[in-house]
């Protein structure tokens, strides 16, 4: 391993278009894009730092990030655009906000949206609530985990916050409220027509969750973003049936790694 990349992944970087497109983002709307790339690509840099970023509308966010997997974050959301956005969306709904900074790319770039925000761990949502102060009246947040039930889980958490999630071996877990995901939709779509954007990042919990959306409610889901292929996950049962028939109508998907 190479800066935690694997040799692997700095060999085939040259041919992936994605991360020319990336850097082309990063000279236009980082306002600091050396030390950007020293701490994405180089991991150099102390923590907590500010980032500051130029918005596609010409808003100017500051995001407090706290380690490289925090940058990579950034990279992937705001310059690499993983999750694509139109502007005109009204809601959003985010599986697994982490510190905040998915719902800063959608709130920043769709100006008319709402968020709902699903978060568990006491840390990252300590830090989502900072990153988001100029955004307050935007979203809602529910101090949760989602799943495929409801009820209190044990939830893996490491040093960075980003790679967490119900019942994964990370070495130190907590309990948290964990919401039925279906349910969830279900109540948002209850108050609103649609949901334009369903992000789904729920390490352990992707497979599951997605494949069980019924087809009445992913009709009125404009866009899902969710990592796909799925990962290998004991927890999530078999879905294949069900996954790749939902995968072949309604989802758009991104590619994990980087």
């Amino acid at each position: 391993m190479v800066h935690t990349r694997s040799f692997k992944t700095l060999a085939t970087a040259p041919f992936d278009a994605r991360h020319y497109r990336s850097l082309g983002n990063i000279l236009r709307h980082a306002e600091q894009p050396v030390d950007f790339l020293r701490r994405y690509v180089w991991r150099g840099g102390t923590y907590p730092a500010v980032i500051p970023i130029r918005t596609r509308r010409g808003g100017r966010l500051e995001v407090t990030v706290h380690s490289a997997e925090d940058m990579q974050t950034i990279n992937e959301i705001f310059f690499r655009n993983d999750y694509p956005v139109r502007g005109d969306e009204k809601v959003v709904v985010d599986f697994g906000s982490n510190i905040g900074i998915s719902a800063l790319w959608f709130l920043s770039s769709a100006p008319g949206a709402f968020a709902y925000l699903y978060e568990p761990v006491p840390r990252n949502i300590e830090r989502l609530k900072r990153n988001l102060a100029p955004f307050e009246g935007r979203y809602a947040l529910a101090e949760a985990a989602v799943g495929t039930s409801t009820g209190m889980v044990s939830f893996g958490i490491e040093d960075s916050g980003r790679y967490g999630g119900i019942g994964r071996p990370t070495g130190r877990t907590i309990e948290v409220p964990c919401a039925d995901s279906n349910a969830i939709l279900a109540d948002i779509l209850e108050r609103h027509d649609r949901i334009d954007i369903l992000k789904i990042d729920i390490e352990t919990m992707e497979e599951a969750v997605t494949a069980r959306i019924p087809e009445a409610l992913a009709q009125r889901i404009g866009a899902i973003y969710v990592e796909y292929p799925f990962r290998d996950n004991p927890l999530a049962g078999t879905h294949r049936l069900v996954r790749d028939t939902f995968v072949s109508r309604f989802l758009r998907h991104g590619r994990e790694g980087d």
